[in-house]
């Protein structure tokens, strides 16, 4: 978490006065980091207008921070190429600097079950996703098309035969490139090979019931009930080339008991499941989650 990364923030369209910014930060814990941010800040003529932040450990932790602020519509531009040299470089700061009223790009994968999908589409011509913008929607399925076509948005069915898998993915990576920020997986029942989540070149967020790996496969929810569960859960996670194993961004439950049938498990399920999904991709669309490692600091 100690390399410095360039993440220049983006102009955004429209007449503005002032520009509301996000600053995230990750480097070793050691004293004068919120002086520096601050003080950078504070002489680019910055109003800090929120900050919160998290110490793994004050004796040679990981530093998180994640502030918003507001600069003149003039001051804005040069902005990240002079906090790298002031500020990041001294720090060895990983960061990333982006203009909040530029939305966030999100292509999604679905299969058949459409729960995920469809709460995510609402929540988006809502205007509550985090101010992003889904640009695309693709299925090895076509099961789906007329919902997706009601909302404007196009819908590519890209088939995975037996066999073609690696043909599939590339068909996938021809769609998306340059087309998104962000690519969530809304219940897409096909695993991603690590060549594909390599050369995507985004970030990937997966929704699943949060058995796994206890009931792991087909029927969860009937063999859930068989061992008579007491909570049904989901959990939003990165996707990483392990299997399920992604750092982990959002969960949820809801209390169950022995009254309940797999059928009515299963829609409950889906309802979490819905939830859990749009906070997590909301979260990170307003970059409040920063990975570490294997899990994730969420503000």
């Amino acid at each position: 978490m100690g390399a410095t990364a360039a993440a220049p923030a983006e102009a955004s369209t429209g007449d503005r006065s002032r520009v509301v910014m996000r600053l995230v930060i990750s480097c070793p814990d050691r004293p004068g980091i919120v002086a520096a941010v601050s003080g950078f800040l504070a002489e680019a003529g910055a109003n800090i207008i929120r900050s919160d932040q998290y110490s793994s450990d004050p004796e040679r932790g990981t530093f998180f921070m994640r502030m918003e602020f507001a600069i003149a519509a003039g001051r804005h531009p040069g902005l990240g190429e002079r906090f790298g040299l002031a500020v990041a470089g001294r720090f060895g700061m990983t960061w990333r600097l982006w203009d909040a009223a530029v939305p966030r790009r999100i292509a999604v994968l679905v299969s058949r079950h459409d729960h995920c999908l469809q709460d995510l589409l609402w929540r988006w011509r809502r205007g509550d996703l985090g101010g992003a913008e889904i640009t695309t929607v693709a299925s090895n399925h076509p099961d789906l098309r007329e919902e997706v076509g009601s909302f404007g948005l196009p819908y590519h069915h890209v088939p995975v035969e037996k066999g073609r898998k690696p043909e599939a993915e590339a068909r996938l990576l021809e769609l998306l490139e340059g087309t998104c920020d962000l690519l969530v997986l809304a219940r897409y029942m096909q695993i991603l090979s690590g060549a594909f989540l390599e050369r995507v070149g985004v970030p990937v967020i997966n929704i699943h019931h949060s058995f796994l790996p206890a009931f792991a496969g087909a029927g969860p929810y009937r063999r859930a009930r068989e061992r008579g569960v007491k909570l049904v859960g989901a959990t939003a996670h990165y996707v990483t080339e392990e299997l399920d194993a992604g750092p982990i961004i959002e969960q949820d439950v809801i209390r169950v008991d022995h009254s309940r049938s797999a059928g009515e498990l299963e829609r409950l399920g889906a309802d979490i499941e819905r939830v859990v999904l749009a906070r997590a991709v909301r979260w990170h669309c307003e970059d409040r989650v920063l990975r570490h490692g294997d899990t994730t600091v969420v503000f």
